[in-house]
């Protein structure tokens, strides 16, 4: 059952959007055209963006309760049959992270198999499907049915489709120049949306165009990442918070000349999953600014050697090969992800994203880990 809608249409100072008229991507222009997308007025639509910092916090200021569709999956039916015996094939792609389904349509499961699909997402923190026939606003009905749409209010979305936005790194490049030395696109390990009040939860990425070498997304489970910190390492985390920070920046409102500011917020450095019930480290180095009640030297060491734990370890990891007509879900709760640029913009490579807003992050002392729960962990875990 999908959540009601938040009203976010405030009165706001905004920034003026422009037009883009840059050539789509003829797969692209396909699958538009046939969702019956007006692209006469241009191509992304890009929103009035608030100017100020106030008005950036104001969008989402209020705590919602988030039904959580794979909890409400673990409960029905958790061995997730409806989903996975309608399959042609399942596969895992590592033995932490990575699952790729076959033989499916994301835009014909019914309400009981996308519980499930959201599950298999909790316990495999990404999911893949190819070969794809869906449009903009089927990718919108799915989010709805994960939670809270975010309607983000810089970024570039299909026109008339509010909540899908565009991912596009040739819009990237025609505002900040991208080389070898200094990537374009999400380059970087990073969790969507964690300055939030309710980050993110899953989020599901259809690309249909992709270059035919290179542009692999690579994504770490942050379950796996919790599990190789040794316990008594743990015990120095556990119920501690961190400050988070949005992507983009905002003038203080009176105080315009003191430069541009980030919207913060405090969630625990380790959480737990709803549906899971697993422990999973929360951070991610683009966006994760200090741990709470820690000096400035304290944070930082601690910081970048969770960063370090993150990035670093290929086996909590699986790097996907893209193939148009692709989407891939995952849950931003429980991964982090950072998209290669090896092909440097020579081909093009479009998609659309929807992003599912999720519970407030909450941790429990007494919750296992993922290896605890599953029966594999040792004495030293």
């Amino acid at each position: 059952m999908a959540p009601m809608a938040i009203d976010a249409r405030i009165n706001i100072d905004v920034v003026q959007p422009k037009k883009d008229t840059l050539g789509l991507p003829a797969p692209t222009k396909t699958r538009l055209e046939k969702a019956g997308i007006d692209l006469s007025n241009g191509y992304p639509y890009r929103p009035a963006a608030p100017l100020y910092l106030d008005d950036a916090y104001k969008i989402r200021s209020t705590n919602w309760d988030h039904d959580d569709a794979g909890a409400r999956a673990k409960k029905s039916n958790p061995s997730k049959s409806n989903l996975l015996n309608a399959a042609s094939k399942v596969t895992h792609l590592t033995s932490h992270i990575g699952t790729e389904i076959e033989g499916l349509q994301l835009k014909d499961l019914n309400d009981q198999q996308r519980d499930e699909l959201a599950l298999l997402i909790a316990e495999r923190s990404v999911v893949f499907f190819r070969d794809q026939d869906i449009s903009p606003q089927q990718q919108r009905t799915l989010g709805d049915h994960y939670g809270i749409v975010e309607v983000h209010p810089q970024a570039p979305h299909v026109p008339g489709v509010e909540g899908t936005t565009v991912i596009w790194p040739a819009l990237q490049a025609t505002e900040r120049k991208a080389d070898f030395r200094n990537p374009g696109g999400a380059s970087r390990w990073h969790t969507d949306l964690v300055h939030e009040l309710q980050p993110a939860g899953i989020t599901h990425l259809h690309n249909d165009t992709v270059p035919t070498i290179g542009g692999d997304t690579l994504w770490a489970s942050g379950y796996s990442a919790y599990e190789k910190l040794s316990p008594e390492f743990r015990k120095i985390i556990d119920g501690r918070k961190a400050v988070y920070c949005s992507a983009h920046t905002y003038l203080e409102r009176g105080n315009e000349h003191a430069g541009p500011k980030h919207i913060l917020r405090e969630h625990p450095l380790v959480r737990v999953h709803p549906a899971t019930g697993w422990k999973s480290l929360f951070i991610n180095r683009a966006m994760t600014r200090s741990i709470v009640g820690l000096d400035k030297a304290e944070s930082d060491l601690i910081l970048n050697y969770l960063y370090d734990v993150y990035e670093k370890n290929v086996d909590i990891q699986v790097r996907f090969k893209w193939t148009p007509r692709t989407s891939a879900l995952w849950d931003n709760r429980i991964t982090i992800h950072n998209a290669s640029w090896d092909y440097e913009g020579s081909e093009p490579r479009h998609g659309t994203r929807v992003t599912s807003l999720a519970e407030k992050p909450f941790f429990e002392a007494d919750a296992p880990t993922r290896r605890q729960a599953l029966g594999l962990a040792g004495p030293e875990d």
